[in-house]
């Protein structure tokens, strides 16, 4: 059976990623990765290392072993290097490495947290606040222009409550004054349909 060809493991171009996102991306993923491998090396060789990173937005990334400052101070003053280190047992490499991966894993955190809590805050109803509360947050002369302010609603609630009176009565002596005048007419007619009835009837019908 013949075997399949494979085009292999293709080589990556050395060149900038063009997506912002996949580029910070990449860029956490690969200085975790090159902050492991300098530990490592430390390791190792026993050898002193130090590493500074800066982000394209200006943001600075450290990592040493046993510590930056003491590297760098040394590096610009030309010194040689420092003693060995007899204890094969060293461990500062690895809590350095330990306390760099801590801190940035702990600054991320508060970002994703600060994100989070600005989700929320977004997608967060207002809350109601009581009537007394906001009269608590208000000054002298906003006091005075709500007391005015209610003194006129009120006095315009009274005068529409008597007008709906006033309305409502003349509307019921109108009514009343109706149904009278449609009893008169009934009246009336029933009268006059009484006195025709009996002029129909002779005057002698008793009469033998």
């Amino acid at each position: 059976m013949e075997k399949k060809q494979t085009q292999g493991r293709k080589k990556i171009e050395m060149k900038m990623i063009a997506n912002e996102n996949a580029r910070r991306i990449t860029f956490s993923k690969r200085r975790q990765g090159l902050f492991k491998k300098a530990s490592e090396l430390s390791t190792l060789c026993g050898v002193d290392v130090a590493i500074v990173l800066f982000s394209l937005g200006g943001k600075a990334f450290s990592f040493g072993s046993p510590y930056v400052d003491s590297i760098v101070d040394r590096f610009l003053s030309h010194n040689g290097p420092s003693q060995p280190n007899e204890d094969a047992n060293d461990t500062r490499p690895v809590v350095a490495y330990q306390e760099v991966t801590m801190r940035q894993l702990s600054q991320q955190y508060h970002e994703l947290n600060k994100r989070l809590e600005a989700e929320k805050s977004r997608n967060r109803p207002p809350k109601s606040r009581s009537f007394n509360s906001f009269i608590n947050e208000l000054g002298f002369d906003q006091l005075e222009e709500l007391k005015r302010t209610m003194v006129e609603l009120k006095k315009n609630v009274a005068q529409q409550h008597d007008k709906m009176l006033s309305d409502g009565s003349s509307k019921h002596a109108l009514e009343q004054e109706k149904e009278e005048k449609i009893d008169e007419v009934l009246n009336t007619e029933k009268n006059d349909g009484d006195e025709d009835d009996a002029s129909t009837i002779p005057h002698d019908w008793l009469k033998l």
